[in-house]
């Protein structure tokens, strides 16, 4: 089976490099065909189609897909986003506050986290209206180009890419700093409804790896240094060098399975984020109309069951 994975450093993607998923799933009489997607759309798309019944998509996309009658479950939290999406303003491009943003090129990865709290940041925060900044939609990779070149002005972006640009730039804002005025935005795995109800025993075996590799991330922090085996594993998986990969995860909290399963996120804050997180899809216009509620799109029994 195929699981769905993005360019978001993290202790999932060492357990991915490590081969403990691929254990378990073996154990549990399964095969995993990991890939790389560019882009939380590629990922949705592919989970439409029925190709990925398992894949990682930030609560935007989720909230996205889910309205566009996907039918998927939220089932672990990534990491909360925070510092490690940040808006960074090229040096030269004469941008010194998000007010100076009227009339520049920004760039963005579409209907990403990025994009929501870009668009947040805009219209609740700064208070510049969106339509005066030239907004340019590219994957991460296309905006280390793009930066390069001096096409762009700004851009909001996560690592790899994110550590690139603020290199030859300033950091204007972050997630933190936007999620603080409005609603946080997190890294989610998501899973097909269905596919999950039918293949209990793969899914109580997946997030006991989710679960562990967290704990031992989270009580080792110190260990994970730029020539650690984990910080190279997932250098080797996604790209990058020991050291932004060692900063990168310094931005981002990764929840243990019981802060999974509470009101904080699991629980109940993963519900309200994807609640604000399509209302603002729908005055953006990228969705038709919100759904009433998005509890049916979050499932913490599986966090719980690995909490225990």
């Amino acid at each position: 089976m195929v699981v769905g994975y993005q360019q978001i450093v993290g202790p999932f993607v060492a357990a991915i490099a490590d081969g403990r998923f691929d254990a378990a799933a073996k154990e549990a009489g399964y095969a995993i065909d990991w890939r790389q997607f560019s882009s939380a759309g590629d990922i949705t798309t592919a989970l439409a189609s029925g190709d990925v019944p398992i894949g990682v998509i930030g609560s935007t996309g989720t909230a996205s897909a889910a309205t566009r009658g996907v039918e998927l479950q939220l089932f672990w939290v990534l990491d909360n986003i925070g510092k490690s999406e940040a808006l960074v303003a090229r040096d030269g491009s004469g941008i010194e506050s998000p007010a100076d943003l009227k009339g520049k090129k920004v760039a963005v990865p579409f209907v990403s986290t990025s994009h929501f709290h870009l668009l947040v940041g805009l219209n609740q925060v700064w208070k510049v209206d969106p339509k005066e900044v030239e907004i340019l939609n590219l994957k991460p990779p296309q905006i280390v180009a793009a930066w390069q070149r001096g096409d762009i002005d700004a851009a909001y972006v996560w690592p790899p890419a994110l550590s690139v640009i603020q290199k030859t730039g300033k950091t204007i804002s972050d997630s933190e700093i936007i999620g603080a005025a409005s609603v946080p935005t997190f890294d989610g795995l998501v899973v097909d409804k269905k596919w999950a109800e039918q293949n209990t025993k793969f899914m109580e075996a997946f997030t006991k790896v989710l679960a562990q590799s967290y704990a031992d991330y989270n009580a080792n922090k110190a260990a994970w240094t730029a020539d650690s085996a984990p910080v190279q594993s997932i250098v080797k998986l996604i790209g990058g060098d020991g050291a932004s990969t060692v900063e990168a995860l310094g931005l981002l909290s990764f929840p243990n399975a019981d802060e999974q399963a509470s009101d904080t996120w699991l629980g109940g804050g993963a519900v309200r984020a994807l609640n604000e997180s399509a209302k603002f899809l729908a005055e953006q216009k990228q969705i038709s109309k919100a759904l009433d509620d998005y509890t049916p799109f979050v499932n913490a029994d599986f966090a719980k069951a690995a909490a225990k």
